[in-house]
């Protein structure tokens, strides 16, 4: 609707432009009834606001009917469809029509009798206005400018936030309703349901307009008037806007972004301890809330109750925010504005991100990991007293353990329990990152450890934790104990007894029943000649060794079944052979 190169205006009637200049006269009666010396003027219609009086110089745009004492008619700019148009008190007009136009207001009404010396005085005109008539107009002023106007700004509405202000070569979207200066409607962008969409300061609007978005922020309401030279001038447009007309548009700046621009990032909050930053190829978790420039919301992950997982650098997601994530720290909150051509571009997609739309993201980091990483170990405390034995694969440990997601959501805790967790390092017992992680530990020693998704439950994740989740533990190390061998229930501490069979059989019967052969090993592990497989119970430990030395299942050992795990395997690797 404001392309400079827009065709013509309507042309401004030629014919009988004297008439046109009866319409108006300020004056008083004579005394006693007498001649009129001067126009007598009834405002019968006065708007509540006025922002400009008529002065001389000024160009109008009114209404009139014109009629003699009796009532008859001789001239009327609604009978042409044509409103005068017409500088006043430059002597274009009568003498009474420049008078009774003055200090007039937009859409104000007046009633004038014009007498016959401010009139067409002893003359008249020829077939139209007989000589000393007194002239009677109805006047309704539509507009009013002058040639030393500018553009006139109003702000309506400024937001609070500004993230930028509109500059020559600027790409803007806004809404706007244009109206006459007397309020008559010729344009809505609303009406056609979609934003107005152009650069600013390159010839693509009208000269008064690209004035009047300068400095404009996103969100912000302005009232902007054109005078008509700054506007479609002689010509006017189509039907719609006539000759010479003043411009009123209410404006709504939706957003404005460059060509040149880049993704813009504000930090808006960095935890105290960021040790490390989001790069091209990690893989992140965060959540956010989308928005156009004007705060209409478009979409959010926390309506969905779950972040939005991908890996940055890689272009899996819109450049964009490819760009805004890159140097986040976990737990960082930020404000990405992602110009169009880093995200939907001209086209836009689905029926919430318009073409051209300017995306703001404000987004909070939850965890980022590499598919690369280990696991990340710090020492919290250790035991004042010299540590010469650390955990290690094997061992059976007690320990302590709080776990939670980078961001603090509290996920499990040994305390909850009531007891330690047991585990044997390397027995596949807890995900692999904590394993890791347990290894090498004093007792007494606390560690925080950071385990990325890969070492712990996966793209999957478990219940309670979400899919590709960095996990946070805090673990103590409360005790350790040596390990068995893979496959071993039981393990001597020195060289087994030569006479084995003899020393368990203590009835001496030539058979060891379950009994026997539970107190034989009880005894062996209180006089620390072996020890049983840590972490399980006793009972069902020596249980299972029972079972497997009652090689016939008749519920008692022979000497001919009795065997040590070593004998076992070799005879195992000689059957192989």
């Amino acid at each position: 609707m404001f392309h400079a190169g827009l065709p013509g205006r309507l042309p401004l009637l030629q014919a009988l432009l004297a008439l046109h200049t009866m319409g108006r006269t300020l004056g008083r009666a004579s005394p006693a009834g007498g001649p009129l010396e001067d126009v007598v003027i009834e405002r019968y219609h006065i708007p509540r606001a006025c922002p400009r009086e008529v002065q001389m110089g000024d160009f109008v745009r009114y209404h009139y009917n014109g009629t003699f004492e009796d009532g008859k008619k001789f001239d009327s700019s609604y009978d042409r469809s044509s409103l005068v148009a017409i500088v006043v008190g430059v002597g274009r007009l009568i003498t009474g029509m420049d008078r009774g136009l003055m200090g007039m207001c937009v859409n104000e009404r007046r009633r004038l009798v014009v007498p016959p010396h401010l009139g067409y005085g002893s003359i008249g005109v020829a077939g139209l206005i007989p000589p000393d008539a007194t002239l009677y107009f109805d006047v309704v002023l539509l507009d009013v400018w002058n040639q030393a106007d500018t553009v006139q700004v109003s702000v309506l509405l400024r937001p609070p936030l500004c993230l930028r202000m509109v500059q020559d070569g600027d790409f803007v979207r806004y809404h706007y309703n244009g109206t006459l200066l007397n309020g008559a409607p010729f344009d809505s962008s609303y009406s056609r349901g979609g934003t107005y969409d152009t650069y600013v300061g390159s010839g693509w609007l009208i000269k008064g307009m690209d004035q009047g978005l300068q400095g404009m922020c996103p969100g912000e309401r302005r009232r902007v008037t054109i005078p008509p030279f700054l506007a479609y001038g002689e010509k006017g447009y189509g039907t719609v806007i006539p000759p010479q007309a003043s411009l009123v548009f209410q404006v709504l700046l939706v957003d404005v972004h460059n060509p040149k621009d880049t993704a813009q990032v504000d930090t808006l909050e960095v935890p105290a301890d960021c040790e490390r930053k989001a790069a091209s190829g990690d893989f992140m978790r965060y959540h956010y809330n989308g928005s156009l420039m004007d705060g209409t919301p478009f979409d959010s992950s926390y309506s969905r109750n779950q972040t939005y997982d991908t890996y940055i650098g890689q272009g899996y997601i819109i450049p964009g925010m490819d760009q805004g994530l890159q140097g986040a720290c976990m737990g960082e909150r930020r404000r990405i504005t992602v110009p169009p051509h880093l995200a939907y571009g001209e086209n836009g997609t689905g029926n919430k991100i318009p073409g051209s739309a300017v995306l703001v993201f404000h987004v909070h980091v939850i965890d980022f990991h590499n598919p690369t990483d280990s696991v990340g170990i710090e020492t919290l405390s250790r035991p004042a007293e010299p540590c010469n034995e650390t955990s290690k694969l094997g061992d059976f440990i007690r320990y302590h353990y709080n776990c939670s997601l980078m961001d603090g959501t509290r996920l499990f805790s040994s305390h909850d329990y009531g007891a330690p967790q047991e585990a044997t390092l390397g027995a596949n017992k807890v995900i692999e990152g904590l394993d890791r992680g347990l290894q090498g530990m004093c007792v007494g020693e606390r560690r925080r450890l950071v385990v990325p998704p890969h070492l712990a439950h996966g793209e999957s994740g478990a219940r309670g934790v979400p899919g590709s989740a960095v996990l946070q533990f805090e673990v103590e190390l409360l005790s350790r104990e040596d390990g068995l061998p893979d496959g071993y229930l039981f393990v001597w501490h020195e060289d087994p007894p030569a006479s084995l069979f003899e020393d368990m059989d203590l009835n001496k019967d030539g058979e060891v029943p379950p009994e026997e052969f539970s107190v034989f090993i009880k005894t062996q592990v209180q006089e620390g000649k072996g020890r049983l497989l840590p972490g399980q119970d006793p009972e069902k430990t020596i249980g299972d060794m029972f079972r497997n030395q009652d090689r016939d299942q008749d519920g008692s050992i022979t000497a001919a079944e009795l065997k040590l795990k070593s004998e076992e395997d070799e005879e195992r690797v000689h059957e192989e052979l």
